[in-house]
């Protein structure tokens, strides 16, 4: 596939545009002119980009890209080791992020509620990047939090009432705890989000809201793996998502 098609696709798909965010979206760095095989994973890692040569991938198409807003711009240390080899090996790197977060189909939030078998009712907040929806059934913040570990694989941490009966619940993935309060306004009666930081806990408790910190990384796994097999299916593109461990 030509990668300027590919380029312009993924566009307009996402509706990359239409956002107003941290960093560049769409092709980062310009390597292969034809695509055949992508590699696609959560951050443009080092470990990630070894993955992509290894498999012989012309296109890394990630999340997490490169180029963020204040950053120091130098080419040096990581950086350098990094842009090093995608270039020696005419990579392209395609990112997408809040484009991909907001995804109605393929984004992070949609795919994570469908995992935890929310009925979204509508977004809210910058963007409308918190999702806003109902669970299958209500049930206890505590037995919402065993089962987005279960399903994460990852054990979240929950502060604020473990009681609270969950009948409207909020969530936006990856470092959206500043979200918080928005989502407290909406009306619901948890909010998920993968980090957490120290106000986070005091507004819990205070508001009556509970919280689940679900994991940066385990939260934004599914958007770019769904979007990365949905070229697959269109393109007949050879696509494979790689996992590279995160904790945080």
């Amino acid at each position: 596939m030509d990668t300027t098609q590919l380029q312009r696709y993924l566009d307009e798909l996402l509706d990359a545009a239409r956002f107003k965010d941290y960093c560049p979206n769409g092709l980062q760095v310009e390597g292969a002119s034809e695509v055949s095989k992508i590699v696609c994973g959560v951050s443009a890692s080092l470990a990630l980009i070894e993955a992509a040569i290894e498999r012989g991938a012309q296109a890394l198409l990630v999340h997490h890209g490169w180029f963020w807003r204040g950053e120091d711009g130098r080419v040096t240390g990581t950086r350098r080791a990094r842009m090093a080899r995608v270039l020696a090996h005419d990579i392209n790197l395609f990112a997408y992020h809040l484009p991909l977060d907001a995804h109605p189909e393929l984004g992070n939030n949609a795919r994570l509620g469908s995992l935890l078998d929310f009925r979204p009712t509508g977004t809210t907040g910058e963007q409308g990047l918190i999702w806003l929806g109902e669970p299958e059934q209500p049930a206890t913040a505590a037995a919402l939090c065993m089962r987005t570990g279960s399903v994460l694989g990852r054990t979240p941490l929950l502060v604020g009432d473990a009681q609270r009966v969950v009948r409207r619940v909020a969530w936006c993935t990856g470092a959206a705890q500043g979200y918080f309060e928005q989502a407290i306004d909406a009306g619901v009666d948890l909010f998920i989000s993968g980090e957490i930081s120290e106000p986070t806990a005091h507004l819990a408790r205070e508001s009556g809201v509970p919280y689940i910190a679900a994991g940066h990384h385990a939260t934004e796994r599914y958007g770019v793996k769904a979007l990365g097999a949905h070229l697959a299916e269109r393109f007949g593109l050879t696509v494979e998502f790689v996992d590279i461990d995160n904790p945080a």
